[in-house]
């Protein structure tokens, strides 16, 4: 009995030390993360007003391709396929954050302007009430995405440090951190949300 108290309690200690410095790396990383914000909804904005054509037919491309392949998913395999999804967007964003930090520029802008583009089509066709089933998992997956990035964007600065090394590894450290404390529950609860919506109301 006694040891399992002392199992608990180090668990205890484990979680609430590395929140702790998740929290605190966040803080210090917090202009990067508003910057990331800022771009991606900018690029939101953008792609909701303006559509050439030849930048609609490679996204719708993608779209339709992205609904065939989900078509038929069963309810795990659809929120598996999410989570994974996601996952893989927000650990390149912080993954290729070293260089410079441009890579997590291009992906917020990038994902930024798809998001506008798609909610531009979604109003069209079903009037703005349809861009309400983006806010049950949004809130979840949205901050998920800006913090991977806005990491990403903190990540690429470790250059301009004397200590390059030094940096470099206190960078990735930190930001792995966060992305395994923070941003991995984040997907999860919004992959839940989302593939249940999909699945059982869309």
């Amino acid at each position: 009995m006694k040891k399992r108290r002392v199992n608990k309690k180090i668990k205890r200690n484990f979680f609430s030390e590395n929140y702790k410095k998740c929290w605190d790396y966040l803080v210090e990383s917090r202009k990067f993360i508003w910057a990331i914000v800022i771009i991606f909804f900018s690029f939101v904005a953008i792609g909701f007003i303006f559509q050439p054509e030849s930048i609609s037919q490679l996204i719708m491309e993608m779209v339709n391709e992205l609904l065939n392949k989900t078509e038929d998913m069963s309810y795990p395999e659809l929120t598996s396929f999410i989570f994974f999804n996601n996952f893989k967007v927000g650990f390149m964003g912080v993954l290729y954050g070293f260089l410079f930090g441009i890579p997590s520029v291009l992906f917020s802008l990038v994902n930024g302007y798809v998001v506008g583009f798609v909610a531009f089509f979604a109003v069209s066709s079903s009037g703005v009430s349809s861009l309400l089933s983006l806010v049950p998992h949004g809130i979840f997956e949205l901050p998920a995405i800006f913090i991977s990035f806005g990491l990403g964007f903190k990540f690429g600065t470790f250059w301009f440090y004397k200590e390059k090394m030094k940096n470099f590894s206190l960078f990735f450290v930190e930001s792995l951190r966060v992305f395994i404390f923070v941003v991995v529950p984040l997907l999860i609860i919004a992959a839940i949300i989302e593939g249940t919506f999909i699945h059982f109301l869309g």
